[in-house]
């Protein structure tokens, strides 16, 4: 999967709230990947990194993926393709949300 290119549907833009978890702000856009099935039996779940404003869509690249040891989902990390982060700043950057899980970021 990485260095695929995919469109990511943004749901959550930057700058939302989660639906649920009412404090949880999300500082970068978040959405799925329509048509490809993740094992939780939703479409695949994807966090957009380098894009500083909320979208609605999003094309880019596969750079990593966060495997979490404790839940059933993973989520792929998309960025433009003239775009790279490292291990530490994706962490830094996803960690509004990984904090409450047990994960790994795979390159």
């Amino acid at each position: 999967m990485i260095g695929n290119i995919v469109t990511v549907t943004v749901d959550r833009p930057l700058g939302s709230y989660h639906p649920e978890y009412k404090d949880m702000y999300y500082p970068i856009n978040y959405g799925y990947i329509e048509g490809i099935m993740a094992p939780d039996g939703e479409e695949q779940d994807a966090y957009i990194l380098g894009i500083d404003k909320p979208v609605e869509r999003f094309t880019g690249k596969i750079i990593a993926i966060v495997r979490r040891s404790d839940d059933i989902e993973e989520k792929w990390i998309v960025c433009p393709t003239d775009t790279s982060f490292n291990k530490e700043e994706i962490a830094e950057l996803i960690k509004f949300q990984e904090q409450y899980y047990q994960s790994e970021i795979i390159m």
